[in-house]
């Protein structure tokens, strides 16, 4: 494209008086490919109600089916699925940062608020 290429703002009309409409060369439309690959990331655990005070506790995968005690009551419970759920936390596998997230966008595709690194949230194995 010639250098200096001057266009009206509202009508954009060429208003550079030694070219013409056949002189200026305007590029091929080429569209960018989509990304196929998307980071994933795995809940590395949960935010639970506790049944006895119904204090939030924040406890990880690996003591799923066994038994926990509250930090703030002290009371034992098995962490199974019976347990109210209120979140699931995981790490972004783009920036490290430790992600928190309602159940409901467990399987999602979603942007880490730290890196907008664009994340698929991984559902929990059975």
């Amino acid at each position: 494209m010639p250098a200096r290429v001057v266009h009206c703002q509202s009508c954009r009309v060429l208003l550079n008086s030694e070219l013409t409409e056949d002189s200026v060369e305007i590029p091929l439309f080429r569209a960018l490919p989509e990304l196929a690959v998307i980071a994933a990331a795995a809940p590395k655990g949960h935010y639970v109600i506790c049944p006895g005070c119904n204090q939030e506790l924040r406890i990880h995968t690996m003591y799923r089916n066994l038994n926990v005690k509250c930090k703030h009551c002290d009371k034992p419970f098995t962490y199974a699925p019976k347990v109210v759920i209120k979140a699931f936390y995981a790490q972004c596998p783009h920036c490290a940062n430790e992600l928190r997230a309602a159940m409901k966008y467990m399987g999602s595709k979603v942007v880490c608020r730290h890196c907008d690194g664009h994340i698929q949230l991984l559902p929990e194995p059975p």
